[in-house]
């Protein structure tokens, strides 16, 4: 077992650091969820989806 860890170090460490970078970007993503934070411009006129996501705003237009 042990030379298995050995022989595959590399790959468990990248792995290990790919797992953290992954889990500290969902933690920042579920904190600034939580304050209200938005990664919406408010130009719905540049975006694609601008006459799906602000419906309500559209129809009290």
């Amino acid at each position: 077992m042990l030379t298995w860890v050995y022989s595959n170090l590399g790959t468990i460490l990248v792995s290990l650091v790919l797992v953290l970078i992954v889990a500290l970007i969902i933690r920042g993503m579920i904190r600034d969820k939580q304050k209200g934070k938005s990664s919406c411009g408010g130009n719905c006129g540049c975006c694609p989806m601008g006459g799906a996501c602000h419906v309500q705003n559209h129809i009290k237009d």
